[in-house]
Order: C-alpha cells, then sequence, then structure tokens
C-alpha cells in the first residue's frame, strides 16, 4: 500500500497505543524465537533486529502524549504498519514452535518469504516515523536511520540443507520417482533437518502427525498446496518408517491377486522406433514423436536433424520426457517382474545348476528396482535364501550374500524380517570363515544389517563372530577391511561388542569409551581390561594408542572399585618392559605412589595392589637393562619414606617393596641408591627380615641384602651379620626353593671380609662346604638362575680353599669339588670360569707340601708291591682327593684354553694357576710339564694383552720359565717382539720385567736403563 494511503487510512486507535501494541508483539517474538522448529537462525536475525527496534520505540512513547491526535498522520500511518506486521511476524514465530516439523520444512521457503517481507515493512515502517518532530536524542535519531536502512535490504534465505531437500522433493514428484531407498533417504535428511530421532515410532509419528496438517490444508481449500501435499505424502509413504511391514504386505498381494499368472507381452508403444527396444527413458521430438532418449541423441550427434520416422526438421535442443508413457512401461515391467519373482521360488530347491541360474536372474532383479527386492521379500524368498547358505556350492553361498545384502540395504523391514529366520546372523556368520569373495560377501552382509542397532546385540552374540571380523580387517581386500571395520564400528554401539572387540585385539572402540565415555561405561571398560589376558603385543598395542592416561585420571575417582580396576590394567600393561620403562620416564609413577603412601582404611587391599603394581613397573622396565638412569623416588626423603613402610605394613606391601628396591639396586646406575639405603641403616633392617614368617618377604629381603652388601663398607656387613644371621642364611641355603632366593644367600656369605675367620671356621664347623659343593655337583637339575647359583656357590667357596686353611681345603676336596672345577673351565659361565681357576690355583698352593714321598721297598723285588708313579710336577705321589695336584685332575689343558678367551680376568685367573706348577724348586718339572702340554706359547700371546696385570703375570711366569737354557732356546724368538713392544710402550714394573728377560734372551745386557 502507498504511503500517502496509509496515511489517509491511519487507525482510529491512539498512536501510543499502536507503539505499546508493537513493542510488547517484538518482546513475544524476540522469546518465540529461541522455540521455533525451524529457520532458527532466520528468526534470531529477525529477532535481533526487533531488540535494535524497541529501544527506539520506548523513547518514542516516552515523548509521545497518550491519545494523541494532534493530525500527525506520519505517525499514525507508521505506528499502524509496526503494529500490523509486528503482530504477522508474531503469529509467524508462534506457528513455526508448534506446527508439524516437516510441514513446516516442506513451507520453509514460504515462512522464509513472510519473514523477509515483516523485516522490510518494518523497516520502512521506522523510516516514517516523524523523529524530528520530538524531543529524541541525536543517538536515537541516528540509530534509527541505521536500523531502518539495514532491515528494508534485509535479505533471508532457507538453509542450503532445507533447499536441498526440497529440490529432492520436486525432482521425485516431477520424476514420478517411487524408489523406497531414495524415500529412506529424502526421510533421513528431513528428520536430520529437523531433529526428528530416527526411530521408526518417532518418524511414523511426525508423518501421521503431517499427514493431518495436510487435510487441514484441504479444510482451508488451499488446492495447490494441497495437491502439492498429497503428492510428498505418496512419495514418503515409500519410505519404511511411514507405514508398517503388515501394511505393505496388504497392500502388496492385493495387487499381485490382481494380475495374471503370465507375464504381457510389451505393447509397441514401448518400442524405440530406432533401437526396437522397450524404452527405459522415453523422451517425445518437436515432432510429436517418441524415442529413447539415448538413441535420439545419438542420432541428433551423428548430425541428424530430421525425425527418423517422418523425416520432418527437427528442433535438436528440444527433448521432453513422456512421462506417461514411461510410467505405463514401468508398470508393465513391475508387473511382469513380480509374476516372474513369484513363480521362480520352486526352482531354488533343485540342482546346483538350476538353483544358481535362478539366483543370478534373482541377484539381476533385485539390482535392477527396489520394487523387485520388495516382491521378493513379500514373496517370502528370505527363509529359502538363508536356508541355501548352508549349501556345499561357494558359487550359490556366494550369490545368496549378494542377494540378502541388496534385501536388506537401507530397510529397517528387511533386516527384521532375516531376523525372524532361524540361524538366520549364525548362517551368514559362517561364511567370514571362507574364501575372500564369499568373506567379503558375508561382511557387507553383516554391514548392511548392523545399521540397524537392534541388530548389533544378535550380530556380537554369534561366537566367533567379532574374531572373524576383527581378522578380515587385515586381509589383503581393501573393500572387505573397510567394510569390516566399518562394521566393528557399528557393533561397538554395545558395551559388550566392546569387550569382544578388545577379547580379540581390537582395542579402538575401548579406548575411544575410556577416554570419552560416561562414568560407568568407564568402568565397565576398566574392569574388562583388567580381566583380559594379553599378549606383550596387544599390551605394546593399547600403551600406544593412549591407555595409560584413563586409567591414571581413574585412581583419581573416590569410588575405591574403580581405582582397584584401574590398578589392576595399569599392573597388566606395565608387565611388558618397554611399557614399565615409558611410564617409569613419564613420571606416571607418582600417581601409584601418592596412592600407596595414603592410608585407606575402607579399602586396605587397594595399597596392596598399588605396591604390587610399582614392583611390576619396577621389574619389567629393569629387565631391559637399560643403561638409563630410572629413577621413580626424587628425593632422598622419598627413598627413607617408601623404605620406612616396610616396618609399618603387612607382608604383600613389604613384599612388593622389597622387590621394588630390589629392581632398582640392580640397574647399573643404581649406586646412589644402595649408598642411600645402606645410610638408612636398611642393612640391619633387611637382616632382621631375613628370618621373616613370610617366605615372599623373607626372599625379598635376601635378595636386596645381597645388592646392599656388594659394594658396601666391610665392617658394616661383618658387625651386621651375626652367627644368627649365618644360621638364618644357611637354612635358607639348605631349604629354599626359590633358587634365586638361594644364589642371594650364597652371594651375602660370599661378600663377608675374608678376614674374619671365624666367620670361615663356624660355616665350615656346621658342615656347609659339601651344602655348597652341592649346588655345584647338581647344577644342571636347576633352573633359570643356575648359573648365578653355580657362580655365587664357587664363589663362597674361595674363602674355604686358601692354602692357609688346609682343613677346609681337604673337606672341599673330599666332597668331590676339584674335578667339577675342571668341568666348568670348559663349559661355565666367563664368573664361573675364572672362580673355579682361582680354586684351582688355591688348592695347588698346597699339592707340594701334600705329595707323598714315594716309599722305598725293601726285600726281594718279585715279593713287592707295583712301584708308586711318581708325579713329574712335585716328585711324589699325587692325588685329586688328597694333594689337590692340577696334573692328576688334568686341569692342565683346560686352564691353558682359558688363556685364549676375550676376558682378561679369566685369563688372569687361569695364569694365576699355571703359575703354581713352576713355584720354587718346581721350576724344572713344571716347565717341562707346560712345554709338554704346548702351554708356554699361549703364555708368550699373553704378553700382547691390553691388561697390563695380565701381561705382567705372563712376564713373571716366562721371567722365571727362560732362566732354563732349554726353553730360552725354544722359546726366545717367539717371546722377543711383544718383549721388545713393551719395553717401548709401557712404564714402570712391566716395562722392567720385559727387559729383564730380554736379558735373559742376550737381547739387552744387564746394565740396560730399561731396568
Amino acid at each position: 500500500m502507498a504511503t500517502a494511503e496509509l496515511i489517509m487510512n491511519a487507525s482510529l486507535v491512539p498512536d501510543s497505543e499502536l507503539i505499546s501494541r508493537a513493542v510488547q508483539g517484538a518482546y513475544d517474538i524476540i522469546r518465540a524465537a529461541r522455540d521455533v522448529l525451524v529457520e532458527r537462525h532466520n528468526f534470531a536475525e529477525m529477532a535481533a533486529y526487533l531488540d535494535r527496534v524497541v529501544p527506539i520505540l520506548d523513547q518514542l512513547m516516552a515523548t509521545t502524549p497518550a491519545g494523541n491526535r494532534d493530525g500527525s498522520f506520519p505517525l499514525a500511518a507508521a505506528a499502524e504498519i509496526l503494529a500490523r506486521e509486528v503482530e504477522a511476524a508474531r503469529a509467524l514465530a508462534l506457528d513455526c514452535g508448534k506446527r508439524n516439523r516437516v510441514y513446516l520444512l516442506l513451507n520453509c521457503r514460504r515462512i522464509v518469504t513472510r519473514l523477509e517481507s515483516a523485516t522490510r515493512e518494518i523497516g520502512r515502517a521506522i523510516s516514517l516515523l516523524p523523529l524530528a518532530s520530538f524531543d529524541l536524542s541525536s543517538a536515537i535519531r541516528d540509530e534509527a536511520k541505521l536500523l531502518s536502512d539495514s532491515m528494508v535490504r534485509a535479505e533471508f534465505r532457507a538453509a542450503a540443507a532445507e533447499e536441498e531437500i526440497l529440490r529432492k522433493v520436486e525432482s521425485a514428484i516431477q520424476e514420478h520417482n517411487s524408489d523406497r531407498s531414495y524415500a529412506n533417504s529424502l526421510l533421513a535428511l528431513i528428520a536430520d533437518a529437523v531433529g526428528i530421532p530416527k526411530n521408526r515410532t518417532a518418524l511414523k509419528k511426525e508423518f501421521e502427525e503431517f499427514k493431518e496438517e495436510a487435510a487441514e490444508a484441504k479444510l482451508r481449500k488451499d488446492l495447490t498446496e494441497a495437491i502439492q501435499m498429497d503428492q510428498i505424502i505418496a512419495l514418503l509413504s515409500r519410505a519404511d518408517a511411514t507405514s508398517s511391514f503388515k501394511e505393505k504386505e496388504v497392500k502388496y498381494h492385493s495387487k499381485r491377486n490382481s494380475l495374471g499368472s503370465q507375464p504381457l507381452e510389451p505393447l509397441q508403444s514401448f518400442y524405440c522406433p530406432i533401437t526396437r527396444d522397450v524404452m527405459e527413458d522415453p523422451v517425445e521430438t518437436s515432432s510429436g514423436q517418441t524415442f529413447e532418449r539415448s538413441a535420439i541423441e545419438r542420432w541428433f550427434a551423428d548430425g541428424n536433424t530430421t525425425c527418423p520416422l517422418t523425416m520432418t526438421p527437427l528442433n535438436t535442443s528440444f527433448l521432453r520426457p513422456n512421462i506417461t508413457l514411461r510410467k505405463s512401461i514401468e508398470e508393465w515391467k513391475e508387473r511382469n517382474n513380480i509374476i516372474i519373482i513369484s513363480s521362480m521360488k520352486s526352482k531354488l530347491s533343485l540342482d546346483d545348476e538350476v538353483v544358481l541360474r535362478s539366483l543370478a536372474q534373482l541377484q539381476e532383479l533385485c539390482e535392477e528396482k527396489f520394487t523387485n527386492r520388495e516382491c521378493v521379500v513379500m514373496e517370502d524368498y528370505l527363509p529359502i535364501l538363508v536356508g541355501l547358505l548352508g549349501r556345499n556350492n561357494s558359487q550359490i553361498r556366494n550369490h545368496t550374500l549378494c542377494i540378502l545384502r541388496l534385501l536388506v540395504e537401507d530397510s529397517d523391514d528387511n533386516r527384521e524380517k532375516i531376523a525372524e529366520v532361524d540361524n538366520a546372523i549364525r548362517s551368514i556368520v559362517k561364511s567370514l570363515a571362507r574364501r575372500t569373495d564369499e568373506r567379503k560377501a558375508a561382511v557387507a552382509l553383516l554391514l548392511e544389517l548392523s545399521k540397524n542397532n537392534a541388530f548389533c546385540g544378535h550380530i556380537g552374540k554369534v561366537q566367533g563372530c567379532i574374531l572373524l571380523v576383527v581378522t578380515i580387517t587385515n586381509s589383503d581386500n581393501n573393500q572387505a577391511a573397510d567394510d569390516a571395520r566399518e562394521l566393528l564400528e557399528n557393533l561397538s554401539f554395545l558395551d559388550d561388542n566392546v569387550v569382544l572387540m578388545a577379547k580379540a585385539n581390537y582395542f579402538q572402540p575401548l579406548l575411544r569409551c575410556l577416554n570419552s565415555g560416561p562414568e560407568y561405561l568407564k568402568m565397565k571398560m576398566v574392569k574388562a581390561l583388567a580381566e583380559m589376558e594379553l599378549t606383550d603385543h596387544s599390551k605394546e598395542t593399547l600403551f600406544k594408542e593412549g591407555a595409560l592416561q584413563p586409567l591414571l585420571q581413574m585412581l583419581s575417582l573416590s569410588d575405591a572399585d574403580g581405582k582397584r580396576m584401574a590398578i589392576k590394567a595399569i599392573q597388566k600393561l606395565s608387565s611388558f618392559g618397554p611399557n614399565g620403562l615409558q611410564i617409569i620416564r613419564d613420571g606416571a609413577i607418582s600417581p601409584l605412589l601418592d596412592l600407596l603412601f595414603q592410608a585407606i582404611p575402607a579399602s586396605p587391599n587397594l595399597r596392596d595392589q598399588v605396591a604390587a603394581t610399582i614392583l611390576n613397573i619396577t621389574v619389567s622396565a629393569t629387565a631391559l637393562q637399560t643403561n638409563e638412569a630410572l629413577s621413580i623416588l626424587k628425593s632422598d626423603a622419598e627413598i627413607s619414606r617408601l623404605f620406612s613402610l616396610v616396618m609399618l605394613t603387612g607382608p604383600t606391601i613389604q613384599h612388593s617393596i622389597l622387590g621394588t628396591f630390589y629392581a632398582l639396586c640392580q640397574l647399573p646406575s643404581a649406586k646412589d641408591m644402595r649408598t642411600k639405603l645402606r645410610q638408612f641403616s636398611a642393612v640391619q633392617l633387611l637382616i632382621s627380615q631375613c628370618e621373616h614368617r613370610d617366605l615372599l618377604v623373607r626372599a625379598s629381603a635376601v635378595k636386596l641384602l645381597s645388592c646392599l652388601m656388594e659394594d658396601g663398607d666391610d665392617n658394616v656387613s661383618a658387625e651386621s651379620v651375626t652367627q644368627g644371621c649365618l644360621e638364618t642364611l644357611l637354612s635358607i641355603i639348605k631349604t629354599s626353593k626359590d633358587e634365586e632366593e638361594v644364589a642371594a644367600a650364597l652371594r651375602i656369605i660370599s661378600d663377608l671380609p675374608i678376614g674374619y675367620t671365624h666367620v670361615t671356621r663356624w660355616i665350615a664347623d656346621v658342615g656347609a662346604i659339601t651344602v655348597f659343593v652341592s649346588y655345584i655337583r647338581d647344577a644342571k637339575l636347576m633352573g633359570p638362575f643356575r648359573n648365578k647359583l653355580i657362580e655365587n656357590a664357587l664363589r663362597v667357596l674361595c674363602r674355604f680353599t686358601m692354602s692357609t686353611n688346609p682343613e677346609c681345603q681337604k673337606i672341599a676336596a673330599q666332597s668331590g669339588l676339584i674335578p667339577l672345577l675342571v668341568q666348568l673351565l670348559g663349559s661355565g659361565t666367563p664368573a664361573a670360569k675364572r672362580y673355579a681357576a682361582t680354586l684351582l690355583c688355591q688348592f695347588s698352593e698346597s699339592s707340594l707340601s701334600l705329595s707323598r714321598l714315594v716309599q722305598r721297598h725293601g726285600g726281594f723285588w718279585c715279593f713287592a708291591p707295583p712301584p708308586e708313579i711318581r708325579c713329574p710336577v712335585h716328585n711324589g705321589v699325587c692325588s685329586v682327593e688328597t694333594s689337590y695336584c692340577l696334573l692328576e685332575a688334568d686341569a692342565i689343558g683346560p686352564l691353558l684354553s682359558l688363556l685364549g678367551e676375550s676376558d682378561s680376568s679369566i685369563c688372569d685367573a687361569a695364569l694365576s694357576a699355571l703359575s703354581t706348577l713352576i713355584e720354587g724348586e718346581r721350576l724344572q718339572s713344571g716347565s717341562k710339564v707346560l712345554h709338554e702340554s704346548n702351554g708356554i706359547a699361549p703364555i708368550i700371546e699373553a704378553l700382547s694383552s691390553r691388561s697390563t696385570e695380565l701381561q705382567e703375570k705372563a712376564l713373571n711366569v716366562l721371567e722365571r720359565i727362560f732362566r732354563l737354557q732349554e726353553y730360552k732356546q725354544i722359546y726366545g724368538a717367539s717371546a722377543q717382539m711383544p718383549l721388545v713392544d713393551i719395553t717401548q710402550r709401557s712404564n714402570g714394573p712391566v716395562r722392567a720385567l720385559a727387559a729383564r728377560i730380554l736379558a735373559h734372551l742376550d737381547v739387552l745386557h744387564d746394565q740396560s736403563s730399561y731396568f
């Protein structure tokens, strides 16, 4: 309406009342805009405009006398426009908050148009207000001008998603598209756009309400809208959710019963005059003739411009779809397909060849059109098809799986019908374990079924199903692998399936639940993880994919069960060494220590688990034998605080804490830790714990004590280890079944100072030497700590076989120790070889004094006993058990072989033993034995060792041997170059010794500066 006309027709209602109505209406719109079901963005924009309009109108009313009748027609006209348009917008907003959402969406363009019109009109009304005539601030007038200009130019548009839906609706109506999948897809888009839950009940309810709205349109006699609504209802009624399966079944059988039993031949008008085939997309040319679109387009593309039938000129740009004919063709095809499908069912029970042909035809029909799939289901094919999955022919099973997938695609009804067939899911799952093509088809079918959440439980419950699907995720067939992953994602809708996936080593859903799920779900997943059997690979995967952080976060919960399960899961993950190492590196062990230091009366077992977890982490990390300085305790106070718990807690925690310190004290970088523990009087406490009744605590205490005594103060060790402690250790050595504990007890005794002879004497008096020897003799029967037991037993025996202790030597020799030592020279560990050579050296030092003189027999020689064999070294009668003779023990060869070892300490010990053969008056005889055993050359080779100590020992031996002219002549030349090299490169005693030997060899004179 023109402005002048509005002025002439200004309302008789007072201006102030009209403006007041407009203000109240604006407030109503602003509130209603928050609750509209569609076009929220556009309503919000209008509300924002009105929010700026209200202050202007308030100011205007404040300066306008009530009942203004002063002939200010511009004000009256503007007020009337404002009141009218605001009321129209208010009614629209309220309407959009209560009417059916589908109806509102399909009318979104009309709504947007009305919004835009109202906004512009309100803006124009503001421009008509005679603001200059009132006592208003310039700011208000400026704001009104800006607001008016903005509102009259305002443009509102429907959202892109809404426009897309309307285009799809229009296209389907125009092209008579009655495809069920299209209708399902369209309904899903509508549900997403307006926020309708996608379950059948909600969609059905919304659709019924939409039909009621359409019926009201007819009552309003809005013919155009009524026709449009009917078309949309016909389209959406094809969707699964808008009508029940029973309704569709009744409708189908009614239609089928109205058909004949034989297919009909196509009408002549169905054929394309060019191709002579039944048309699929018939189009009409400007001549009125109808052709298949692709055929006539080819005709034009070849340069023809006339009608193929009449040869009249054609407008090549004009092709109009012949919708009526296409619909007739589709109806004819649909009728024939119903008859064909209904008659084919009986063939599926015949021999394999007939079944295969029928299935191929059935699959082709299902791929061709959705109505054919609907027909297959209505004809009750599903039980027959499921039964075919049990046939032995893999091609039959493969075709069947493909058909079933087509039938359930985008159809909840058909998915539910399959669920009603006995053993349907189980039969499909069996195909997951078969050949690649069949496996691929089975996964694709299960994927379609899983799109209905109700099926996820059925699928997951079939034994082995999830394991097989997880296996397929690693398939070489990319499509099958992708489908398997998507299927698992769908199945993870159910918590129980997530647990089954984790048990099959597929952890992503479980980790997602741990990280972002609700508390109850996190608890369920943590419990499952804690109780699950995990391989090292699984532990590594879980750790790398972030399982630790949510578990640590659960330690801060007040729920004791949650903490317990989280700790148990951390303990399980940390049993894989690299995981434990990373936990320590990241400082993630601190929350566990905090829990351990807390007193938790409500859950005393929780601390036990925490302590066991810390032990597990430490042991698994230190087992990697890294040279890295690992620290779980950041200060001396923490070390002291943790160790003090040994005195304040029960056996379970004591065992775990002692085990933790034992693991840490074995690290190469743990010297400081051992020193600090000794400073905290740990040795004394551990000695008392060695008598603990709990065998695990005792074993842990003994092991840790052995670590602390390795590099500790001898005086502290000797003072602390009393006779009572020794009795306890010997009892452990004799009776314990824990080999590591026995090895540690042996090590403790071996670390006691040699000078404390009363310790040695007391141990010997209680018969312990034979016990020590027994661990060497029976070592082949022992387990993983065999080598450590042998080494520590040998180390202990070193204090009992010194030449200054003949009684203990005798006991050890009579226990059969020497043959065992000779055997170890060839088969022992490096440490065992070194200790064995040292023991043999100690035994050999006593051989000369123990060698018995050869007795002279008088009388007739024929009545005398056989002459006794004289030892070539000791010049008397020797034996292994009485004189400990190396020659009698056949130890010379094994000792010489040790001179070729890369470990110089082993060579040193072997050379010490061999050097006892040439001590004092045995030089001549011993040198001869070494010569005959080819032992002098290896000693010369030892001169080239990088070890100064070994060089010096070899030089001492050779210096004595080369005093003898015979051996000087034989070996002098081969020794000369190594000796010269030593004199040139070395200093001190080694250089002087080498020079002295060179003097023996007449290479240097006795006054040389080398001496």
